[in-house]
C-alpha cells in the first residue's frame, strides 16, 4: 500500500492543514516511524504512526495544551528524538501557539545553553514524554510552566476539541539558533515560511513530483531536522523514517541499512557524518548493502569538502551508490532553513581557486593540483529565493567571482529574532542599494556565484586578517588536521585574537583536539605542532602564534554539532586552556 504514488498535494498554508488533509485522503498510510535501538546490537525496532492515528494523537495533546496556555503563548519541546516529538510540534501548531524545537536536560555540552533558552522564550507549557518527565519537571522547577508528557495524554481528550482556524502569518515556532558565532537567539518562522521552505526543498531534491521516503537521524530541534524529516513529509504526504542522532554516532551503518531498507531515500547529514561512514563501516556491515536506490543525500550546515564527497562515494561505489547522489547545500536558520541546493543526478560542482586572490576577495580559477589551490564544491542553485552577492560595507551587489556578503530573499525568509527588533532591523531589513528599502536577510555568510552556482567560502564573523590578508578558518583548519595523524578531523577551530600591544593585525591560534584512543602522553606535542605549524606557514603564509592541543570533547560545539570558533576563543583568551598545555 505505501509503494503507490502519492497524490499531489494541495496548496494550504500550514501544517496542521496538511495533517487532516492526509487524515481523511489516506488514512492508513505510513506518515512516521521511530526506529529504536535499545540495545547495542539491536537491528532496530519500527514504531509507526499512520496519518489517521498521527491525526488524532496531535488533536489530543493540541486539547491539552489549550487547557494550560493562551494561543500565541511558546510551548518549549524537551523531548527525546521519536514520534511523540513530531505529536508535540503539531499540536502546539494545531492550538495556535508557538512551538520552541529545544531537547531534554542532559545533551553534553549543552545545559546553560537551554536555561538561556528557556528563560528568553518564557514557555508557557513545557511538553516531554513520560520516559524522561522526572527529569525535566526537575530541570524546569525554577520555571513556572507546567510539564505535560505527550504519550501519556489519552486519546479520549480529542473527540470533543475543534482545532483554530490557523493564521499563516502567525508565528509557528521559534528555531533557536545555535550559537556558532554568537549567543543563540529565537528565529521567529510564520507558518507560511515552513510551508514555503518545505515545498522549495521538496522541488530541489526532486521530490515534488516524485514519491520519496525521508530518512533522518539528525534531531528534530536543529532546523534541517525538523523541516526534512517533519515539515516536507507533512506537506508531500510521504513516509518519514526517524532514529536518533546517538544511535548513528554509535553505529553508522544503522543510517545507511535504513537508506536501503526505503525506496528513494531522502536524508540529510553535516559534513563530518559522511567522514564517519566512510572511516567506520566495515566490509562485513557493507555486506548485502544497496543504495542504488537512494534518491538524494543532502550534505550541509559545514564548510562541504570534496575530498569527503569522494571518500563516501569511493567506499559505497560497490553498494550500488550513485556518486550524483550527493547534493550539497546552504541555508541558514533565519531563511527556515533551505537556501541553495545542488541537484541529484548532476556531478558535484568542484572548484579550484587560488588562494591568494581568494585574501583579495576575488575566486579566480587554480590548477587542482597546485598545492596552495582551494578546494570548493558548488552549493548549487538558490530554490525559489533570490539571493545576491553583495558588498557588506556598500550594499552594492557584486559581478560574479567577487567574494562578498549572501544575501537573502524569499518567502521561507523568517519574521524576525524573537524580542530582539534592533538585531531584526539590522538582520531582516537590509536595503540594496537601488532598490526600495528593506526585505533583504543579511546571512553574515561570505560567497560569490561561479558558473551559476552559489560557492560558499566562510562567516564573516570568522574572517581572520593578518597584515591585510583574509584567511577563512575552515581553510586553516583543514591544512592542519591534514598535518599530523594525531589531530582530530573537524573537531579543531582557528581564530584570531588581539595582537600585541602597537601591533597591527590579529595573532592566529589554533586549538585542537587529539584523537580518540590516544593519550596526550603518547603524542609527540613537540613534533605535532611544528607539523601544523609547517603545514600552514607553507600553504596559508601564515604564522600559528600558538597551537593548543586538547583532550577529546575539549573544543565547544553547538546544539547541531558545528564547532563553536567563538566560544573556543572566548575560553582561549580567558585562560581555560592553560592547564592543556600549549607549545
Amino acid at each position: 500500500m505505501d509503494s503507490r504514488r502519492p497524490p499531489l498535494a494541495p496548496a494550504y498554508r500550514t501544517l496542521p492543514e496538511y495533517v487532516r488533509h492526509w487524515a481523511e485522503l489516506a488514512p492508513d498510510r505510513r506518515a512516521f516511524t521511530f526506529v529504536d535501538h535499545p540495545a547495542p546490537n539491536s537491528l532496530g525496532v519500527h514504531r509507526t504512526l499512520t496519518w489517521q492515528r498521527l491525526e488524532l494523537r496531535v488533536r489530543a495533546v493540541a486539547a491539552r495544551l489549550t487547557e494550560r496556555a493562551e494561543p500565541g503563548s511558546r510551548v518549549a519541546l524537551l523531548c527525546p528524538q521519536g514520534t511523540e516529538y513530531v505529536i508535540g510540534f503539531l499540536a502546539a501548531l494545531t492550538a495556535g501557539m508557538v512551538a520552541v524545537p529545544l531537547y531534554p536536560p542532559g545533551l553534553p555540552g549543552q545545559g546553560d545553553r537551554l536555561v538561556g533558552v528557556l528563560g528568553d522564550a518564557r514557555p508557557a507549557v513545557v511538553v516531554t514524554t513520560g520516559r524522561v518527565l522526572a527529569e525535566v519537571a526537575d530541570f524546569c522547577e525554577r520555571a513556572p510552566a507546567p510539564v505535560l508528557a505527550a504519550d501519556l495524554v489519552p486519546d479520549a481528550a480529542a473527540p470533543d476539541w475543534r482545532a483554530p482556524q490557523p493564521d499563516p502569518d502567525a508565528t509557528a515556532y521559534l528555531q533557536y539558533t545555535s550559537g556558532s558565532t554568537r549567543a543563540p537567539a529565537g528565529v521567529e518562522i510564520t507558518h507560511a515560511n515552513v510551508v514555503a521552505n518545505a515545498r522549495q526543498a521538496l522541488t530541489a531534491y526532486g521530490a515534488d513530483a516524485q514519491p520519496v521516503t525521508c530518512v533522518g537521524w539528525l534531531p528534530l530541534y536543529h532546523d534541517m531536522g525538523l523541516v526534512l524529516s517533519v515539515a516536507a513529509p507533512v506537506v508531500r504526504g510521504v513516509p518519514s523514517v526517524l532514529m536518533d542522532p546517538a544511535a548513528f554516532l554509535h553505529e553508522p551503518a544503522r543510517w545507511l541499512r535504513l537508506l536501503a531498507a526505503h525506496p528513494r531515500a531522502l536524508s540529510a547529514a553535516p559534513n563530518f557524518a559522511y567522514d564517519y561512514c566512510a572511516s567506520t563501516v566495515t566490509e562485513a556491515q557493507k555486506e548485502g548493502l544497496r543504495l542504488d536506490g537512494v534518491a538524494a543525500l543532502i550534505n550541509g550546515s559545514e564548510p562541504v569538502r570534496p575530498g569527503t564527497a569522494d571518500r563516501f562515494n569511493s567506499a559505497f561505489a560497490a553498494q550500488g551508490l550513485a556518486a550524483e547522489a550527493h547534493c550539497p547545500s546552504y541555508g541558514l536558520a533565519e531563511a527556515t532553513v533551505f537556501v541553495s541546493a545542488a541537484r541529484p543526478g548532476l556531478p558535484l560542482g568542484r572548484f579550484a581557486l587560488d588562494r591568494d586572490a581568494l585574501a583579495a576577495g576575488k575566486a579566480l580559477p587554480a590548477r587542482p593540483e597546485d598545492p596552495r589551490a582551494v578546494l570548493l564544491v558548488g552549493c548549487g542553485t538558490p530554490v525559489g529565493q533570490r539571493v545576491r552577492i553583495v558588498d557588506p560595507v556598500a550594499h552594492a551587489v557584486l559581478a560574479e567571482g567577487e567574494i562578498g556578503e549572501i544575501w537573502v530573499r524569499g518567502t521561507n525568509v523568517g519574521r524576525g529574532y524573537w524580542n530582539n527588533s534592533a538585531q531584526t532591523r539590522r538582520v531582516f531589513g537590509a536595503s540594496l542599494d537601488g532598490e526600495p528599502p528593506g526585505g533583504w536577510l543579511r546571512t553574515g555568510d561570505l560567497g560569490t556565484f561561479l558558473d551559476g552556482q552559489l560557492i560558499v567560502t566562510g562567516r564573516l564573523k570568522d574572517l581572520i586578517v593578518v597584515d591585510g590578508r583574509n584567511h577563512y578558518p575552515q581553510d586553516v583548519e583543514a591544512t592542519a588536521q591534514d598535518a599530523h595523524r594525531a589531530v582530530r578531523r573537524d573537531r579543531l577551530a582557528a581564530f584570531g585574537v588581539p595582537g600585541a600591544t602597537g601591533g597591527a593585525g590579529e595573532r592566529v591560534v589554533l586549538v585542537a583536539e587529539h584523537t580518540r584512543g590516544t593519550s596526550r602522553a603518547e603524542i609527540d606535542v613537540p613534533a605535532l605542532t611544528r607539523a601544523v605549524r609547517a603545514a600552514v606557514s607553507a600553504r596559508h603564509g601564515l604564522r600559528l602564534a600558538d597551537v593548543v592541543l586538547v583532550a577529546p570533547g575539549t573544543v565547544p560545539r553547538t546544539s547541531s554539532g558545528k564547532v563553536s570558533r567563538a566560544l573556543t576563543r572566548a575560553r582561549y583568551l580567558e585562560g581555560d586552556y592553560a592547564t592543556e598545555g600549549t607549545e
